[in-house]
């Protein structure tokens, strides 16, 4: 798309926020949250706060790099405590567990905005989501959480375009999804397993790997199975020596019986392949 239209999009995004009046932004820190964010302080100043969510699903690297953010922009950000492991069923990790924990993320962030004043809420899915299986999208739309970047119709590629013109560190940052989606639909997941997952990538992206997900396999009465994703184009680093050794030991001495590696490599949304 012309760079023209990519920006007429982007006055567009901002005169919708404006005519909101006020909004609490439901801010991870990622590229989609981030922009958005951007956009709403631009055009509404101190009446865009963003609010984020601290649980175990949530890594203490994207907690740290979103309060940054927020100081060193001058936004106020609420955290408020989310822990989907609460959730009645989340542990189970049914097909709706994204439901689940958005319902009750986004009825927190209400219950903020209204304590505050403030007349919406609004989040960061993009037109690249509507694609995908995002049963989120469902509490989105139930609870009156609205979508902007979906309303302007901006994709991923243009959120990137718009988000270096503004400067913004994110314009390059690798996608990520909670540590939940790590796990296969019917898996229990616990505590344990998601500081597994969390230590795991944190070793790859130490290692310099841009792009990762550590998918836990771990059915019951069977040791937890590593299946590594990384850029394809990275494959043949991670299977070279002594990365490799240092990988499968550090991964095992965190409690991975198994650690394998996905030939297919890196793939948003991998564990709805099987749906």
């Amino acid at each position: 798309m012309a760079v023209n239209e990519v920006n007429e999009k982007y006055e567009k995004l901002r005169d919708y926020l404006a005519g909101l009046g006020s909004v609490a932004v439901a801010f991870s820190g990622g590229v989609d949250s981030t922009f958005l964010l951007k956009a709403a302080h631009d055009a509404l100043d101190g009446r865009a706060i963003a609010v984020t969510a601290s649980s175990h699903s949530f890594p203490e690297r994207e907690m740290k790099e979103a309060a940054a953010f927020c100081q060193q922009n001058g936004i106020e950000q609420v955290i408020c405590r989310s822990e989907e492991l609460d959730i009645e069923g989340f542990r189970q990790n049914p097909k709706n567990r994204c439901y689940l924990c958005k319902h009750e993320l986004f009825e927190r962030i209400w219950a903020i905005a209204r304590e505050r004043g403030i007349a919406a809420v609004v989040e960061g899915s993009n037109m690249d989501d509507e694609g995908d299986y995002r049963p989120g999208l469902q509490a989105v739309a139930e609870l009156e959480v609205k979508s902007p970047l979906r309303a302007v119709g901006l994709s991923k590629k243009e959120i990137r375009q718009l988000s270096w013109e503004l400067g913004l560190p994110t314009w390059n940052k690798p996608s990520f999804a909670c540590l939940a989606s790590r796990f296969v639909y019917g898996e229990t997941i616990s505590e344990e397993r998601l500081g597994m997952v969390e230590r795991a990538e944190q070793l790859l992206l130490d290692l310099g790997f841009r792009q990762v997900r550590v998918r836990i396999h771990a059915p019951s009465g069977a040791g937890a199975m590593a299946r590594i994703e990384v850029l394809p184009e990275e494959l043949p680093r991670l299977a070279e020596e002594p990365t490799r050794q240092r990988v499968c030991g550090e991964l095992r001495a965190l409690g991975f019986t198994y650690v394998t590696l996905d030939l297919s490599g890196y793939r948003t949304g991998s564990m709805n392949e099987a749906l």
